[in-house]
């Protein structure tokens, strides 16, 4: 399955990392940086639709990403049009990098996520050292033990957690953590094949308060309309966003639909 293999090559990487830069040395640096995180979930948490614009250059169901714009003016038109960014780190399948997520955070104002395959707290020390207000933890490829164990690392080192799911065994498993946000992703990590539906599914499990979010598969105005009757809080746009010239105009259409649309 793609999911493993993507685990597999992320363990072989974090062996490399090591060795530059040291588990030891990274914790220090991490516990030893004063910066103030950007609160991810206060992003999220205001009324009307939230959207996370995400930034990636490949991934395994589109292939390579034909860049529309260059870095510098995507961020520029997310700073006026979107409420956080997600960048990839993963660096064998998404063709992401620690250095594209180093160059937006000195250019962006809003809360970012690093969203990559965390399965070693070494990538948590590493996200506070580069700047990250939150990290993404993937039910799929964590037991209830690991998850704990990151969410309360990540919380302690002042940064927001995502906690993403896709079928109702791994929302019960991210709802004992009492999470502030959670993800649906809609799309299937192990063949990534896409279903909205699973987000309509999944809603009605978590609480009011919880920041919902829904992940991947938004390409057209009729998804937007078909969310907002599902409840959700936020949108985390990747594919759509990167095809497009003009993605500040894109979100804030999506925006407005949002918006006007009314559920009967």
């Amino acid at each position: 399955m793609i999911l493993d293999v993507i685990v597999e090559d992320k363990k072989k990487r974090l062996l490399e990392q090591k060795q530059i830069i040291s588990e030891e040395k990274m914790k220090e640096m991490a516990l030893a940086s004063d910066r103030q995180s950007i609160s991810f979930y206060d992003a999220l948490a205001k009324g009307g639709l939230s959207i996370i614009g995400e930034f990636k250059k490949a991934s395994p169901s589109m292939g390579k990403i034909k860049m529309t714009m260059e870095l510098e003016d995507r961020i520029e038109e997310y700073n006026s049009s979107v409420d956080a960014i997600s960048c990839l780190t993963e660096e064998d399948h998404f063709s992401g990098s620690v250095e594209y997520f180093k160059k937006i955070r000195a250019i962006t104002p809003l809360p970012m996520i690093r969203k990559d395959f965390i399965i070693d707290p070494y990538q948590i020390y590493e996200a506070k050292v580069i700047g990250a207000d939150c990290i993404l933890l993937i039910a799929a490829i964590l037991s209830d033990e690991q998850m704990k164990e990151y969410y309360d690392l990540a919380t302690s080192l002042g940064m927001d957690v995502l906690v993403e799911t896709h079928d109702e065994e791994e929302m019960n498993r991210a709802l004992r953590l009492q999470p502030k946000i959670v993800g649906v992703n809609n799309r299937n990590l192990k063949d990534f094949t896409i279903s909205l539906d699973n987000t309509k599914r999944l809603r009605p499990m978590v609480a009011e308060g919880t920041v919902f979010v829904s992940e991947s598969g938004v390409t057209e105005d009729q998804h937007i309309q078909f969310l907002k009757e599902c409840g959700v809080d936020a949108l985390l746009i990747g594919g759509a966003f990167m095809l497009s010239g003009e993605p500040k105009e894109l979100a804030g259409k999506w925006k407005k639909i949002y918006d006007e649309q009314k559920i009967n």
